[in-house]
């Protein structure tokens, strides 16, 4: 009977490292995130807008995602509806992503990206805000 108490625990314990393990293992959408390579960018019809994609858990830049959905407006100063193009540039440092846009005035910007990360089930979403100055 003791015996069989010992491999009940034994196995509960194994059990118990298991799913700690893999649901440690596993990755959200939500452990990534899009900052800004620079909050302040010269308005023009060239403008040239950098993110970075980043790891929460670890900090180390996410090179090879495929961004599929942007979107720049004017949200920050009440003009939503104020939209820009935005076109994907290539990378050139691993795990910034940089993109051409046509800033038409000074003042606040958001820009909202959607990209699929190898290994990750879930679209990848984030949202910056910018100041575009003169």
């Amino acid at each position: 009977m003791m015996k069989r108490n010992l491999s009940v625990r034994a196995l509960a314990a194994a059990l118990a490292v298991l799913t700690v393990s893999a649901s440690s293992a596993l990755a959200g959408a939500r452990d990534y995130e899009f900052q800004l390579v620079a909050s302040e960018v010269k308005h023009g019809p060239q403008a040239e807008v950098a993110v970075r994609l980043v790891d929460r858990r670890s900090g180390n830049p996410v090179p090879g995602a495929v961004i599929f959905t942007t979107r720049m407006d004017m949200a920050p100063d009440g003009m939503e509806v104020m939209t820009t193009s935005v076109e994907n540039l290539p990378e050139k440092e691993p795990g910034t992503y940089r993109f051409r846009t046509n800033l038409s005035m000074a003042g606040g910007w958001r820009f909202k990206v959607a990209a699929k990360v190898q290994g990750e089930p879930e679209t990848v979403q984030g949202e910056v805000v910018l100041k575009a100055i003169p």
